[in-house]
This record gives C-alpha cells, sequence and structure tokens, in this order.
C-alpha cells in the first residue's frame, strides 16, 4: 500500500507544480518509488497531432527524474486556462469523480509514495454541471493530508492563514507549509514565515528560492510526512 500526500496552495501560480517537482526529485533521490498524481490541469498545449499535452505532469516528470508515464498521471486534461469545472463546461468531458478515484488507486498500487497535486488553491471547483466537486471533496474522498505552498512575499500573511482557517473549518489534515519565491536575508519574508508559523500553528518546513534545483529539507522528515489511507492524524 502507498504512502500519500497532497499539495495544495494558497492561490494559483504560486509555484505548486514546482514545489512538487522539487519534492519528487527528493524522493526519488532517497531510493523510493515516487509518482505523481492531479485530478485536473487546465491550460495545456498541444502537439503537432493536436492532442492536448499535461504540462504539469511533463515538467514535473522532467525535473524530478521519475519513471512514472505521463499517461498514469491525471485522467483530466483542458485546453483553456480556466478552473476545471469552466473549461469542461467550455471543452466538455467534465470530472467525475469515480474516474479520479480509480486513477488514483491504480498509482497507488504501483508506486511507494504518491504525491497528488491540486488544482488552483483549496477553493477550486472541479465541477460543477453534472455534480458538484470541490477540491476539498478530492482531498477527503481520497483521504489525504495536505502540504501547503504560499509565496514568501507581501500579501502571504493573509492568504496563508485565511487557507488554513478554511481548511481546519473543513477538518482537512495540514501537514505544513513550504515558503516559493523566497529571498534568504529578506526582512518581509522572514517575518513572513515567522507570522504564519505564529497565526497557524504549522511549522514552514522549507523555503525554495527561484530556480532551486533542490529541496532544502531532511529526507527522513519528508517521507514522515506521507500516510498511508486511514492514518491520518
Amino acid at each position: 500500500m502507498s504512502r500519500n500526500l497532497f499539495i495544495t496552495g494558497t492561490g494559483t501560480d504560486i509555484g505548486k507544480t514546482y514545489v512538487t517537482g522539487l519534492i519528487l526529485k527528493k524522493l526519488k533521490e532517497a531510493g523510493k518509488s515516487a509518482a505523481y498524481y492531479k485530478a485536473a490541469m487546465s491550460g495545456n498545449v498541444r502537439d503537432e497531432k493536436g492532442n492536448l499535452i499535461p504540462g504539469d505532469a511533463v515538467f514535473v516528470k522532467n525535473m524530478s527524474g521519475i519513471t512514472q508515464p505521463v499517461e498514469e498521471m491525471c485522467p483530466y486534461i483542458y485546453e483553456n486556462a480556466y478552473s476545471p469545472h469552466l473549461a469542461s463546461r467550455i471543452e466538455g468531458n467534465p470530472v467525475k469523480m469515480e474516474v479520479v478515484r480509480e486513477g488514483f488507486k491504480t498509482v497507488c498500487q504501483k508506486y511507494e509514495y504518491v504525491t497528488m497535486e491540486g488544482s488552483g488553491g483549496i477553493l477550486c471547483p472541479i465541477c460543477s454541471d453534472e455534480a458538484e466537486i470541490w477540491l476539498e471533496d478530492v482531498i477527503k474522498g481520497l483521504d489525504l493530508s495536505c502540504l501547503i505552498i504560499a509565496d514568501a512575499g507581501l500579501g502571504t500573511i493573509n492568504s496563508l492563514v485565511l487557507t488554513v482557517e478554511y481548511m481546519n473549518q473543513k477538518q482537512i489534515p495540514i501537514k505544513g507549509i513550504i515558503f516559493n519565491h523566497y529571498h534568504k536575508g529578506n526582512v518581509m519574508e522572514e517575518d513572513n514565515l515567522a507570522m504564519c508559523e505564529y497565526m497557524t500553528g504549522l511549522k514552514v518546513l522549507a523555503c525554495v528560492e527561484d530556480g532551486a534545483e533542490d529541496l532544502k529539507i531532511d529526507a527522513e522528515l519528508l517521507l514522515s510526512l506521507y500516510e498511508k489511507e486511514g492514518e491520518k492524524k
């Protein structure tokens, strides 16, 4: 049985995919059989044959060096750079929870450590037509705990604390925080780190600088964040 972890963020374009790639790289370097999964990807481009390329999956695979086939990584791929509920309304093929669950189960049966990335922030709508599915429904439906990715810069106290408060209200377990776009020695960002830890009671487990090629976190600590189904603390 695999050990699993969900990656969410304080919003879109704050670097979840980049940090997830670093996480998978760290797992691979630790000698673990690691895999990536995402329920729905938007904003993808087409190849010369007109097929949509799952950009986030390709990025994570290339950054981390994992051998997992891209075809296993995401059941729903959209061209429009909108939240999945709107992209699927325009393009068709709305997200179905049973498809997401089966794809996740298949990946979990093949790999030791499965890292699942969310779409947008914690309040991202995944489907709102055939069924109402929010990102929190995916997290709870797959029995996952979360790691939050936040931008280190101005405004992060507000966005991070609100994200944590919402997740606590919805009883979604949080393992910790990773700051992205961090500048070592920046007085504001260092204060953001301290204030976020103080206001949420969570630890900032790592800080990622722009262009970083490695995640500065102890491998054993990273591995301890992953849990088997039913092990949430």
